[in-house]
């Protein structure tokens, strides 16, 4: 990176806060119509900024809040990049735990306080202005750049993913950043080479045709309740290993070389339990608690009903029962072969008496890039430059299904690079981004497309899914 650009960040350190100010400004909440005018200002904001690069830009409509594509000068024999993030943002209640109001941007102890700060928009700003950076001082950036910036991320996704689908020649890269997330620790950037997947399920039980007397007639038909809990806990057993026939057969294990850098991590497991309120671990035998975070399926019940729920007691004998519950997955597990193996054995564990409907709410393989791919080795490289320290590789435990398409229709390796922290409060009253990491993002993204641009068009690994 040169002297000019290190210049220009410096100098203009104060107007990338005062425009990521400008953006927390607009209340650009998805979930809610009321915000749809905001979520659209948003999407124009954004647009905006992309405009005033030099880049080509199209605000284009979804069935739901539109998408912003930009796009650089096509230029033969670099890698081309596809920066993807959102400018969509949760909802703010409760409102009375904001300490400061939730659209007007608050600087505390280092920190910028507003709704959106971290997630996304102070991050997906840092490859804009990490663009900006290129364009002022060289005139043109070393990698062909795309951005996809959306306003649905908080709902879904779904005019992406219809985008993606119908056009992925247009989205096609070499590799796909997204900051979206955060570092392993204050201090200690990292790079997560790796996402579970996910399959959501709700089953309903259903037995007598109203609620009976279980004194009259228990003992003589199925309990739904009864046959909920049995069929539920046939799926997973005492040290929680998962009893789905076949299950495991896909699981890509962990590499002798992964066990020995998560345990190398500085990972205080008291620690962890104690923010979490326990005292004890739990979880798949021969597995430390990273491991089983990141690297290894589960099987959670996510709500559970059925019978009386008021106060005192009532002798019921419930209709109907039901539960949510939903497996993470890890590569190379496909969701659909899953969601057979789980409705054939429910299907032979259902009783006498009782009818079952087993619904399929959504699924998504898990996402494992190589960490001998070129691109991770570039992200390493940039952030180490800027953060003054190598980064560490991580797994994460959550799905994000639109990496998970990416990854499965463009074919690119995804570089996902948080800038933020655990304790951010995403999602959550008095969300926050770091302002020393906000620049210290940008300074990375500046180099990130130096790094990248070093890497041979379509040089990509194999990824181990």
């Amino acid at each position: 990176m040169t002297p000019a650009i290190e210049d220009f960040l410096r100098a203009n350190a104060e107007r990338f806060e005062a425009d990521l100010c400008e953006l927390l400004r607009i209340p650009s909440i998805s979930a809610d119509p009321a915000y749809q005018g905001d979520v659209r200002r948003a999407a124009e904001w954004v647009a905006g900024r992309l405009k005033a690069l030099g880049l080509s830009v199209e605000v284009i409509p979804t069935s739901g809040h539109p998408l912003v594509y930009g796009e650089s000068p096509r230029q033969e024999g670099v890698p081309t990049v596809l920066v993807y993030g959102h400018y969509d943002v949760q909802p703010v209640v409760p409102l009375e735990l904001w300490v400061s109001p939730p659209f007007e941007p608050t600087r505390r102890n280092g920190n910028l306080y507003a709704r959106g700060a971290t997630d996304d928009k102070g991050q997906m700003l840092t490859h804009v202005f990490g663009a900006e950076a290129w364009i002022a001082t060289v005139g043109r950036l070393p990698v062909n750049l795309k951005f996809v910036i959306e306003g649905e991320e908080e709902i879904g996704s779904s005019g992406l993913h219809a985008y993606l689908a119908a056009h992925p020649d247009r989205l096609a890269c070499d590799c796909v950043v997204i900051s979206d997330g955060s570092q392993f620790g204050p201090g200690q950037p990292a790079i997560t080479y790796g996402l579970r997947g996910i399959a959501c399920f709700e089953l309903q039980l259903t037995g007598p045709s109203r609620d009976l007397h279980s004194g009259t007639f228990g003992g003589s038909v199925s309990n739904p309740v009864n046959a909920l809990t049995r069929m539920l806990a046939a799926l997973i057993d005492e040290r929680g290993k998962i009893r789905l026939p076949g299950f495991y057969d896909d699981v890509v294990p962990l590499t002798a070389k992964e066990r020995e850098q998560f345990a190398s991590l500085p990972f205080d497991e008291k620690h962890y339990l104690a923010q979490i309120g326990l005292s004890e671990p739990f979880g798949e035998e021969g597995y430390t608690t990273l491991e089983r975070r990141w690297a290894r399926p589960t099987f959670d019940i996510n709500g559970i009903w059925g019978g009386y729920q008021g106060e005192g007691a009532k002798t019921v004998l419930p209709a109907q029962a039901g539960a949510k519950f939903s497996f993470r997955l890890v590569p190379n597990q496909d969701p659909n072969k899953v969601a057979a193996a789980l409705e054939s054995m429910l299907r032979q564990n259902c009783p006498p008496g009782i009818s079952m409907k087993l619904i399929s709410h959504h699924g998504s393989p898990g996402v494992l890039v190589s960490l001998d791919s070129p691109y991770i080795a570039a992200a390493a490289r940039a952030i180490s430059q800027a953060f003054g320290r190598p980064p560490v590789f991580t797994r994460e435990g959550g799905s994000i299904p639109i990496v998970t398409a990416f990854h499965e229709v463009l074919h690119a390796d995804a570089l996902l690079i948080g800038w933020g922290q655990d304790d951010d409060n995403t999602h959550s009253p008095n969300e926050k981004f770091s302002l020393a990491d906000f620049h210290r993002g940008i300074r990375a993204s500046a180099q990130l497309w130096e790094e990248l641009a070093a890497v041979s068009p379509g040089n990509r690994v194999a990824s181990a899914d």
